[in-house]
């Protein structure tokens, strides 16, 4: 549970950083308070105010007159934008077309509400982020700013007639200076290394030199680490390795791993405190989530949870039912995973951190076949399940719309040569899967997935892992 959850519940009157307010908010926190947005009156929590909007922290710790006021009006806003704050501050995800988007970031900025900056970047798609991009930068709504411009610069051959006839240079400058990120991939078979030398061809992490055509080194994996059965995910741009076994009798690996592609280090953490392996591991909100898998050969429904921050490693709610390998991904932020409930049940639930609770979504019913991955995309969650007579060989997908609540079929089979479907990874609207014979990219139209280039395969024989990583130029420029 977040510490803005437990203030807002216990009644506390910290703020979101878990600092005591002075007396004059203290006092009155409790209350509700008129706020007045033009010819819009709107009766909110004052304490809902001062937790999550800079803008009310800062003047109830001021002590000016407005503090004993029982009625605030705010102006130069639209009360649409703060209509649409107010309902990200209750835990709502509105969805928001053009005028919502530029009134949201008005307000986003000018009240300081860091919610709905992270549920601006989350909407972030190929219709709207010009619209963000050019508005973030017009009101100075950095972090929002920076996430619509990479996006723009990940997707940049589809957009960059529209942006040069669009946006103002310095914008385009801005996008032009940026990185975009590149597919990346390791071997799920790597064991610690023994007897072998550190710079082991199998040992590396590799990236794709799309504009050549070829997988280039990036870095090599520490002695101690272990990718076989582990837990492999990004997080803040950065890559983590979490648990695994190790030689001929699966030993567990203690050792935590992070590599700061910024810095080009590795660096050591705590483990979590239930030694475990195949299990899934899942970053979100400066958290790693480590789900369910096995400890001397039992399988767990343990969930860990590790704040980058602090250092420290938590027990989370456990998962209904215990799960090895299970299919997880994030859609909008928020962290999803497949579980299969016997027979011919695929179960989908969501870990809601607030209540730190899992929450069934939807279930999905087809003969002798179960979801083995899964993939996020806008508000959309595409799962990979085996044809028919567990025919993994031609997979089918269907798609569950978060929005709407309905599940459609994609058409058709779709290969699954050496598993590369389950190798699924999105940048911007692409999807690119992986196996040793070549790296095929779809494009995601509509509902469906449709080839759009193909490229050469990971030089590695075996699974891998893979995923997005934004590299710093001295590295994109290493042979």
């Amino acid at each position: 549970m977040s510490a803005n959850s437990r203030d807002a519940e216990e009644g506390s009157s910290c703020d979101s950083a878990g600092r005591c307010l002075p007396c004059c908010a203290s006092g009155l926190i409790s209350a509700k308070l008129t706020i007045v947005v033009g010819d819009t009156h709107f009766s909110e929590d004052k304490m809902l105010l001062v937790q999550s909007c800079d803008y009310f922290r800062a003047l109830y710790r001021s002590g000016m007159k407005e503090c004993q006021q029982e009625e605030i009006h705010l102006k130069s806003l639209h009360a649409r934008g703060f209509f649409l704050a107010m309902a990200v501050l209750r835990g709502e995800k509105p969805a928001l077309d053009g005028d919502d988007i530029v009134e949201a970031i008005e307000c986003a900025a000018f009240l300081q509400v860091p919610l709905l900056a992270k549920h601006l970047i989350n909407l972030i798609d190929s219709e709207n982020c010009l619209l963000m991009f050019h508005t973030a930068a017009t009101f100075g709504l950095m972090e929002l700013y920076h996430a619509a411009a990479l996006f723009i610069r990940n997707m940049y051959a589809d957009l960059e007639v529209e942006v040069r006839k669009s946006l103002p240079s310095e914008l385009i400058s801005y996008v032009e200076s940026l990185t975009p990120s590149v597919f990346v991939a390791v071997g799920a078979h790597v064991t610690c290394a023994g007897d072998e030398t550190v710079h082991a061809a199998s040992r590396t992490v590799c990236y794709l030199d799309e504009s050549g055509n070829n997988w280039k080194v990036l870095t090599d994996l520490p002695v101690q680490a272990s990718t076989s059965m582990a837990g492999v995910t990004i997080l803040d741009n950065k890559l983590y390795i979490v648990g695994g076994v190790h030689r001929l009798h699966n030993q567990v690996v203690d050792a935590c791993f992070c590599y700061n592609v910024k810095e080009n280090i590795w660096s050591r953490f705590s483990s979590p405190a239930q030694r475990r392996y195949n299990l899934s591991l899942v970053g979100a909100d400066g958290r790693l989530y480590a789900i369910g898998g096995e400890c001397e050969r039992t399988v767990m429904s343990s969930v860990e949870t590790y704040d980058v921050k602090t250092g420290r490693w938590e027990f989370a709610a456990h998962l209904p039912r215990p799960a090895a390998g299970a299919a997880c991904t994030k859609a909008l932020s928020r962290i999803f995973v497949c579980l299969w409930k016997p027979m011919e049940t695929t179960e989908i639930y969501e870990y809601i951190s607030r209540r730190d609770e899992w929450r069934l979504v939807t279930t999905l019913i087809r003969k002798q076949s179960y979801g083995h991955c899964m993939v996020g995309h806008r508000d959309s969650l595409y799962v990979m399940r085996n044809g028919p007579s567990d025919d993994f060989l031609r997979c089918l997908m269907d798609c569950y719309s978060l929005s709407s609540g309905q599940w459609s079929t994609l058409p058709g089979h779709f290969a699954n040569s050496k598993g590369s479907l389950f190798t699924a990874v999105v940048r911007g609207d692409s999807v690119f899967t992986l196996n040793r014979s070549m790296t095929l990219e779809y494009v995601v139209d509509g509902k469906t997935w449709k080839p759009r280039r193909q490229m050469k395969g990971f030089p590695r024989s075996g699974s891998v892992w893979t995923f997005m990583l934004q590299l710093p130029d001295n590295l994109m420029l290493k042979e």
